[in-house]
This record gives C-alpha cells, structure tokens and sequence, in this order.
C-alpha cells in the first residue's frame, strides 16, 4: 500500500498499473478535499455557478430550480454513458481510474470526499466499471468513458470483478461497498477532464519503455550475429552528438555488449596495416544502417518517451476539470483546463516514435531473413531443406504487414478536430483517439518485436554462436529458446508468437 502526500510519481504510477500496488490518500490529502467541498458548498449557496445550478454545454444559459441540482448532477452521469466499441482491458481502466484520483487529490473539484475514498477502494479492489473504447473527442475532457466510471461510483452500470462482467449493484452488495450519493457538482466533476487519455497514454508510455529496452538489446544481438565492429556504440563516437537519448541508447548497448566475443574491434582488425595488398574487403567496413545507425534511431525515440512520460504525469497530477474551485483565493474559476491537446500532442508524438522503433526491428529482421544481404545465413534462417521448408518466411510477412499499418496509424491524430456540442465545443483535441491509436500501435510493435526475437534466436542456432554472445544477450536468447526451441520442419507458429510476446512484455530486462 503506497500513501500518496501530494501528487504521483512515475516510478508509483508504474507499480499501482503494472504491479497492482494499493493507493491510499494520506490525511493531508483527504483534509484538503474535505476543505474545498466545504468552501464550494457555502460559495454557491447564492451565486450562479456552471455546473451547479445550470445545465451543462451550450445549455449553460438555463438555470435549474434548486429542487433538482442533485437530479442534474445525476442527468449528466446516466446520459453520457454512451460509449461504443469493446471495452477497455482492465490496466487502462485502472489508469484512468488513478488518473481521476490524481485531478481530485488537487482539491480543486469541490468534490466530497467520500467519493474520492470509494475511487480508490475500487482501484484497491481491482473492480474496474466497464468503459467503451469510442466516445470522447477529447475536450471537456473524456466526458463519455467518464460517465461510465461515474455510473459504477453511483452503483449503477456494470462492471469487471474478479474476471467477469456484473452489474455493479450486484458487486457492492458483495463487497459491502454503498454507492455514493452526490453531494453538490461531483456528476459534473467525474465525467469533465482527462483521465482516460491520461492514463491510457501512461500506460503506453510505461509500455513504449519496455519496448525500447528490448530494441536496444535486439540491436546488440543483430551486431552480434553480424560480428560488427563495436566502434558503433563507443562513447567517443556518440559523445559528439549532443542528444540525451543518443548518448542513453549507446551506454545501454556497450553495458550489454560487455564480454561478447562476436563483436569486433576495428583497431585490431582494420588499424594494422596488414591489408596493403587488399583491393576487395571480404568483411564489410561498415554495416547496413539498421545495424549501425541504432543508437542515432532509437535515441530520438528514447527522449521522446521520457518527454511523453514527463507530460502525462503533469496531466495526472493536474486538476482538469471545469470549473476549477480555489479556496484560497475564495472564487470559481471558469476556463477550459478539460482540453486534452498536451495528451493528444504527445501521443501522436510517441506513435511516431514507436512506429520508427518496429520499422528498426522489421528492417533487422530483413537482414537476418535476407541472405543475399547478410551472406552468412541460409535465407529466411531456414535449417531444414530449401524449397522443402520455409523456416521463418511466413512470420516476416506478418511483421511487414503490421509494420506496415503502424506507419498508417502514425498519422496524427491531434489536427483532427470536428466542431460538436451545438459548435460550443469548436476546436477539440482528439486526445483519447490519439491515445488508442498509439495503444493499438504499441500492440502491433510488440508482435513485431516477438517475431523478431524469434528469428534472432534462430539465426544465432544457425551460426552456432551462443557461448560467443555476452553474459546478458545469451542469458536472453535462453530464455527465448525456452519458449521457443529451435525447429527445422516446418509447424505453425501463431501459437509461439504470442508466448514470446507475453514474455518479452512481462519481463523487465535490464540493460
């Protein structure tokens, strides 16, 4: 159980998604919301206030009669629970979930705290409200899929418990949970922000981390394979290039590359001068760029996942509702912090990124399958009988192909906005579109990534070379050819791809 002082850090956000690490608001946190629910309460006692005593959009203009404030706050919960499209898997809707802790722990919602307390006894209980993936475009937040987490808060809807979809009722009755009953706003404070962006765009920049980590260690073992000169990685080298994310990759590929004997030393082989006579180099002077060029690929790609992850958090840690309730300046503030534009600008940034990411590792794969290029494996890193079997032929397909639809899916997002809300909601950000594209784009790069993994594995049993690889490649190719051992006759594989996908997105490498 983590107690959380002020706001969530990446590395607590990590364990809470990933890990299924408790959350537990401290006193502090729990005053301050008490606080501003109170400040709130006797603020709006005389005064028009959006949100409260008006409708909501462009029905603002129409004041409601004090007798159904509590129905509107309702009205808002059961109309928009409109979504569409199969439901959100579990780890995002836990996201979404502590994102929206995250703007309330702000205490700047006017929220009780009652509510805040059931939020994360859902969260701790892992009972995750069914959210459909379609209906936000991304201004005034996430208002639909929001809705749908406001339904179960209010017991009400369905939700996911234990594996199965139920209705709520049924769950809080089991659980001895009681649904929460609005106090003032708190219909209109659930369902207007950013959390489902947000936290399904900290979740893929959690996953898009991993990702890299195992690119990195792919590109390794592809110089492996290729017995490269090492010179590549060096510090020298990439030290005159001032990018963080450069100099990152490279460190992490000489910390993995340490003790290999695959790798070549340039000073050694091509600085003693012993090749006067030579007119025709039988060894390539220098590799293909998918080889050579990782750090300077990947280390783009590196800063902006450190970039992606940096806003996201803010977003989290941010209070993204409207209006924003200041008890310490005594007023109500009236603005448009629900935009999404920071989220969808990242994600489309991070599709990108990772898109380049599966094009480095299709393009890899390319050589290990293509024998006229890497002139040292048997084509498609085929053992058995040639034109007989096909060895990994058919898998290249299928990692071209998904390659081929995360290039499309990288168009941006975040410039498509289409006027609705009666045009009150005129420019809007896209923000939980853009960050769905980039969860499917991530999903496709992991199939590649698996596939890839698979025919480096394969091609170092082709060229005999595993007690040649560093301490940590060969520990990695172990473990792979424990999921999938090494084959001659041909089988189907779909089966072997998804187990080396599981492993590689479940396990943390350490590079």
């Amino acid at each position: 159980m983590s107690v959380v002082e002020e706001e969530f850090s990446s590395e607590l956000l990590a364990k809470i998604l990933l890990k299924g690490e408790k959350v537990e608001l401290s006193d502090a946190v729990r005053k301050k919301i008490s606080g501003c629910y109170d400040f709130l309460r006797d603020f709006a006692a005389d005064k028009i206030i959006y949100g409260i005593n008006t409708g909501f959009g462009p029905m603002s203009q129409y004041r409601i009669d004090d007798k159904s404030l509590l129905e509107l706050q309702y009205n808002i919960i059961r109309s928009h629970s409109t979504g569409a499209g199969c439901p959100l898997p579990d780890v995002y809707v836990r996201a979404a979930m502590v994102a929206r802790l995250g703007t309330f722990m702000q205490a700047r919602s006017g929220v009780h705290v009652e509510l805040v307390d059931l939020l994360a006894e859902l969260i701790n209980r892992e009972i995750y409200p069914l959210i459909p993936e379609h209906g936000s475009v991304g201004a005034s937040g996430d208002l639909v899929q929001l809705a749908h987490i406001a339904l179960a808060l209010i017991g009400e809807g369905e939700v996911r418990y234990r594996g199965e979809w139920r209705q709520t009722a049924d769950v809080f009755r089991e659980t001895g949970l009681k649904p929460f009953q609005i106090r003032l706003r708190e219909g209109l404070s659930v369902t207007n922000g950013t959390a489902v962006m947000s936290g399904i765009g900290m979740v893929n920049a959690l996953y898009a981390k991993r990702l890299l980590s195992w690119a990195v260690v792919a590109s390794v073992l592809m110089n492996e394979i290729a017995s490269s000169f090492d010179d590549l990685m060096s510090q020298e080298l990439n030290q005159t290039k001032r990018h963080a994310g450069q100099l990152e990759v490279a460190a992490r590929m000489r910390s993995l590359a340490e003790g290999s004997a695959c790798l070549q030393k340039r000073e050694n082989r091509l600085y003693n001068h012993a090749h006067a006579e030579e007119k025709v180099f039988a060894e390539k002077i220098q590799a293909y760029y998918s080889l050579r060029c990782a750090p300077q690929v990947l280390g783009p790609v590196w800063d902006e996942i450190k970039n992606a992850e940096k806003v996201v958090v803010n977003e989290i840690n941010s209070a993204c509702d409207n209006p924003i309730v200041d008890p310490e300046s005594k007023n109500v503030y009236h603005g448009g912090n629900f935009h999404g534009d920071y989220v969808s600008f990242e994600m489309d940034k991070l599709k990108v990124a990772v898109t380049k990411l599966t094009m480095l590792m299709e393009r890899q794969l390319n050589y290990l399958c293509h024998d006229r290029i890497n002139g040292i494996l048997p084509p498609f890193l085929n053992l058995g009988v040639l034109g007989l079997n096909y060895g990994l032929q058919a898998s290249q397909f299928t990692a071209t192909s998904t390659t081929a639809e995360n290039q499309t899916l990288s168009n941006p997002m975040s410039i498509h906005s289409i006027p609705c809300n009666n045009d009150n909601q005129d420019i809007v950000s896209m923000g939980t579109n853009a960050a769905l594209l980039t969860k499917t784009v991530i999903e496709n790069a992991w199939q590649v990534m698996a596939i890839h993994f698979m025919a480096l594995a394969q091609a170092v049993d082709c060229l005999q070379i595993a007690e040649k690889l560093s301490p940590k490649t060969r520990s990695i190719y172990r473990e792979v050819r424990k999921i999938f051992p090494a084959f001659v006759e041909d089988a189907p594989k779909h089966k072997a791809l998804e187990a080396v996908k599981r492993y590689l997105q479940h396990e943390e490498v350490e590079c």
